[in-house]
């Protein structure tokens, strides 16, 4: 489980990482998806299973209409 919790933990830097370095928008949100499910992966791994969907529903839905709105 300790594997599971630092791999997710890894892939969360990581999207962060993407997401701060991407000059284009589409490709930066990309980072921001993958570092959100690595947010919610992380956050279930630690037992906290309602707060990761209470992530996916606010932060990736809310974001991810701001960013087709600003895109488009």
């Amino acid at each position: 489980m300790i594997k599971f919790v630092l791999f997710i933990g890894l892939c969360f830097v990581l999207g962060g990482l993407a997401v701060a370095s991407n000059p284009s928008p589409y490709y930066g949100v990309v980072g921001l998806v993958v570092a959100s499910i690595a947010g919610c992966g992380w956050l279930v791994g630690l037992g906290v299973s309602f707060m990761s969907l209470v992530l996916v529903i606010v932060y990736l839905g809310g974001m991810l209409v701001v960013f087709v709105y600003s895109v488009s």
